[in-house]
């Protein structure tokens, strides 16, 4: 089975793969997001598209550089496109209050930068490249009132998250549509993963877990049981 390490905090990533039957290594990367954006634009500009796809190489190369041997190093970063300007997690509540008084009625493009490092050995069919991409999904946000906006930031989850939203969670009812992958507005896409992972001769379904105590594999025997018992 192939392992995959994942360079990031993020509970709602780290859900995601657990979900498709993936348990990644959780390796936190602690990359100075605004040092590694304030570099890259001091040799020119970095268009919003790419943003996250710089960031999500910076964490995964800080932790390859770790030295985490026979391992696939997956690093993601978030951003939120609107109006031509890249937002990421909001600096305060009264920032993601502003926020969300512009977002309201309209719609925005989250950006969800993959980057890839190959770790395994070359015996175990390890490549020693890197590679990686951006999935990108217009988002469409409800008109929200005043209240509303007051409401949700006061939870504190929009501090948390790029965008100031999320569509799992407590921002699911003011998120009306989405043009392109759900998976990447939650911040890692599924299909990028697997087209990215094709592209190291690696198939996704080596990534699942086939331990019969996973939780997942539990939770689609239960399904199948039940099926056979009707």
């Amino acid at each position: 089975m192939v392992r995959l390490l994942l360079a990031s905090q993020s509970p709602a990533r780290l859900a995601t793969l657990r979900s498709a039957g993936i348990e990644p290594v959780v390796q936190v990367s602690g990359v100075d997001e605004d040092a590694v954006l304030a570099e890259a634009r001091s040799r020119g500009p970095v268009p919003p598209h790419d943003v996250p796809l710089l960031l999500g190489r910076a964490k995964a190369e800080r932790v390859a550089g770790k030295t985490f041997a026979g391992m696939i190093v997956l690093g993601c970063d978030s951003v939120l496109e609107l109006d031509g300007e890249i937002h990421g997690k909001p600096e305060s509540a009264v920032d993601a209050v502003r926020r969300w008084q512009r977002m309201r009625g309209r719609s925005g493009v989250l950006h969800s930068g993959h980057w890839l490092i190959d770790l395994r050995e070359p015996d175990d069919g390890g490549t020693g490249r890197a590679l990686g991409d951006t999935a990108s999904t217009t988002v469409h946000f409800a008109d929200l009132s005043d209240a509303e906006i007051r409401a949700y930031v006061a939870t504190g989850e929009p501090l948390r998250v790029a965008g100031a939203f999320t569509i799992d969670g407590l921002g699911g009812p003011f998120v009306t549509a989405i043009d392109g992958d759900h998976h990447a507005v939650v911040g890692l896409s599924l299909p990028l993963l697997r087209t990215l992972l094709g592209r190291l001769g690696v198939s996704i379904t080596e990534l699942w877990r086939t331990d019969p105590d996973h939780e997942p594999v539990r939770r689609r025997a239960r399904r199948a049981a039940s099926r056979d018992a009707r």
